[in-house]
C-alpha cells in the first residue's frame, strides 16, 4: 500500500512538473503570436519582443524541466503564424485597416514603416523582427501592399526562425557559460527594464495623442 502511495506521488509529481513546462511554453508563445497577430506588441513591446525571447532562454536553462529546443522551435513558429495573420489580414481589408490603427503618432510610425517596406522590399519583413515597430506593421504592409503569398512566406519563415530561434538560443547559452552567467543575468535586467520603459513611454505617447486629436 505504502509503495503504491509513493509510485503515485512520483506520478503526480511528474504531472504536475509537465504541466508547469507546458503552461510556459504555451504563454510564451501565445505572447509572441499575440506581439503582431492581435497588435499587443505597439503597446508593450516588452512582453512579446526581444526581451522575452531572451528571458525565457535564461529560464530554460535554469529550469530543468523546459526543453529549450521545443521552446525555441516553438517560439519561431509561433513567430510565423503571428506575421501570417497580419499579412492576410492586411491583404483582406487593405488599407482601411491601416488607417484605423490610434491616433497621428501610430500613423507616423505606419507611414516610416511603409517607407522602409518599400526600400527594402522582401528583406524588410525578415529585418523587420528586429525592430520592434516594423516588426507589428511590416507584414500588414506586406499584405496591404499585395506581396507575392509565397514570396512573403519564405521572407516571414526565414525572419521568424532567425529572430525566434536564434534570440531564445542566445539566452539559454548565454545563461549556460559559467564565465558569462552573472553578467547574462545583468544584460537581460538592463534589457527587459529598458524594454518595459519604452513600453509604458510608447503607451502614454500614443494615449496624449489620441486624447488631443479627439479634443481638437
Amino acid at each position: 500500500m505504502m509503495l503504491h502511495a509513493s509510485a503515485l506521488d512520483q506520478q503526480l509529481s511528474g504531472f504536475l512538473h509537465d504541466v508547469g513546462a507546458v503552461v510556459f511554453y504555451l504563454v510564451v508563445w501565445g505572447l509572441v503570436f499575440a506581439g503582431t497577430a492581435l497588435f499587443v506588441g505597439v503597446f508593450v513591446p516588452f512582453v512579446t519582443g526581444d526581451s522575452l525571447l531572451f528571458a525565457s532562454g535564461l529560464i530554460a536553462a535554469a529550469a530543468s524541466g523546459i526543453d529549450i529546443w521545443i521552446l525555441a522551435i516553438g517560439v519561431g513558429i509561433a513567430a510565423f503564424l503571428g506575421d501570417q495573420v497580419g499579412f492576410l489580414l492586411g491583404r483582406r481589408y487593405g488599407r482601411p485597416y491601416l488607417d484605423r490603427r490610434g491616433g497621428p503618432r501610430m500613423k507616423s510610425v505606419i507611414a516610416k514603416t511603409e517607407h522602409f517596406y518599400v526600400t527594402f522590399g522582401w528583406w524588410s519583413v525578415v529585418v523587420a523582427r528586429f525592430m520592434p515597430w516594423a516588426r507589428v506593421f511590416v507584414p500588414v504592409i506586406a499584405g496591404v501592399g499585395r506581396m507575392g503569398y509565397y514570396r512573403f512566406v519564405v521572407a516571414n519563415l526565414v525572419g521568424a526562425m532567425l529572430w525566434g530561434v536564434g534570440i531564445t538560443l542566445a539566452g539559454y547559452f548565454s545563461a549556460s557559460i559559467p564565465g558569462v552567467k552573472a553578467a547574462s543575468y545583468i544584460i537581460a535586467g538592463v534589457c527587459i527594464t529598458a524594454a518595459i520603459i519604452a513600453g509604458i513611454r510608447a503607451w502614454r505617447l500614443d494615449r496624449r495623442s489620441r486624447l488631443a486629436t479627439d479634443s481638437a
